[in-house]
């Protein structure tokens, strides 16, 4: 009977690589709920009457917001957009809008009275500023970070 004696080395750079990719795409998950929570607190001092997010906890329900959007906008959001295509194709696509005005009530819906929209033409509005401030986040903050990590390591 032959037995097999397996040796590992500590310093896999499999296995090193592996964690460190695991380690960047959470810090840059993390980065990003962080950010578009700002965002949403933000435009929540701006629109007080049309976007109400619940301040107490030092933002926790933006944070928990932002992580329900992530979520919305990871499954539902593909749905929505393959649904309404012709419509969007037909209006040049500013019907597309109108599948983030559906997330952030699908938000409100989930966490009640910590999140609440009114309004269908201001949360229009409203879902054009979040995404176009997400953009300037990811390009002036995000972004930056993120390749400067990599570019460190």
């Amino acid at each position: 009977m032959k037995k097999k004696i397996i040796i590992e080395d500590e310093n896999n750079p499999k296995k090193s690589i592996l964690n460190n990719k695991i380690i960047e795409q959470t810090f840059e998950f993390f980065l990003y709920l962080l950010g578009y929570a700002l965002i949403l607190i933000i435009v929540s001092f701006i629109f007080k009457k049309s976007l109400y997010i619940n301040h107490k906890y030092f933002g926790l329900y933006a944070l928990i917001a932002s992580l329900i959007i992530h979520i919305l906008n990871q499954t539902i959001k593909p749905i929505l957009v393959y649904i309404t295509l012709p419509i969007t194709a037909i209006t040049y696509g500013l019907f597309y809008p109108i599948t983030n005005v559906i997330i952030l009530y699908l938000t409100s819906f989930i966490l009640g009275s910590n999140f609440e929209i009114h309004g269908l033409f201001i949360s229009f509005l409203i879902a054009i500023i979040i995404s176009i401030l997400n953009m300037l986040m990811e390009g002036i903050i995000i972004r930056p970070i993120v390749n400067k990590r990599k570019v460190i390591k």
